[in-house]
């Protein structure tokens, strides 16, 4: 009698690729290239504008160790796309291996993408490998947020150990305009009390925009953050800015206003608010 194989003893795990593309076509937005796969699936709700709006939905429900999700969306010349998630996305405990989430993003000319997806929970003991990776035409604009809450205070969660790796690449016209590296290993507790690091906050943000209205929002960016813990700087044509909390519903009541500056006074989408 064969003898069963350590493959097919292998937990089950997620996987999922999704990827849109846009074009131009009667001064709207329209969709040109549409793939699902797995466990990552795309929505597109219906807009009253010129724009389009992409819901990405994970429906394994969350993240655990040796799951893969990648995302590709790519926006044609002069076409503007938002892109969300359906709800937060949930990296629970890893028994083995890490979850890996992958992001390319291609903008080109005369074209806009907002890149907004809900907050990401760490429960304890997750392992997560996170990259972004974008390529600009010369005149496009690209808006991103990437919020992490490490475990949820209101539940009575904490993230004691863990692994959380976030990279993110920003080029235009091939040049990297942007790049950073974001890790937390081992005793997540103990390294994100240090002042350097959270100062004991459990809920942080980057928010980053390069575009054509970069300086222009930079004044009205930190008027919005005073008397917050965050703060924004502009230089080399891009906006950043950095916000932690004590809480996620602490961190959203920052985010949602600040997103909405750099949005040009456009409202976060829709299901941010269900």
């Amino acid at each position: 009698m064969q003898q069963p194989t350590a493959d097919q003893y292998a937990p089950q795990r997620a996987r999922g690729t999704g990827r849109l593309v846009t074009k131009a076509f009667g001064g709207r937005t329209r969709l040109d290239e549409f793939f699902q796969e797995g466990c990552a699936k795309i929505r597109l709700p219906e807009t009253f504008s010129p724009e389009m709006e992409a819901i990405l939905i994970n429906t394994s429900g969350g993240l655990t160790g040796g799951d893969v999700i990648e995302w590709s969306v790519a926006a044609a010349a002069s076409t503007r796309l938002s892109v969300t998630t359906q709800a937060n996305e949930k990296i629970y405990k890893a028994a083995s291996g890490t979850a890996s989430v992958s992001t390319d993003i291609t903008v080109g000319q005369g074209a806009s993408v907002h890149w907004l997806p809900q907050e990401t929970i760490l429960f304890d003991q997750a392992s997560l490998t996170r990259r972004l990776d974008v390529d600009l035409a010369e005149d496009a604009e690209f808006l991103a947020v990437e919020a992490v809450l490490l475990g949820r205070k209101a539940m009575g969660e904490a993230v004691s150990h863990g692994f959380f790796r976030d990279r993110w690449r920003v080029r235009r016209n091939g040049q990297l305009i942007h790049a950073e590296e974001l890790r937390f290993e081992g005793e997540i507790e103990r390294l994100t009390q240090a002042a350097a690091v959270l100062s004991g906050q459990v809920a942080f943000a980057t928010l980053f925009y390069t575009g054509p209205l970069g300086e222009a929002l930079l004044s009205r960016l930190r008027d919005c953050l005073a008397g917050t813990p965050g703060g924004a700087s502009y230089w080399n044509g891009k906006l950043i800015a950095r916000i932690a909390a004590p809480t996620g519903f602490e961190l959203r009541k920052i985010l949602t206003p600040a997103i909405s500056v750099l949005r040009n006074g456009a409202p976060v989408p829709k299901v941010w608010n269900i």
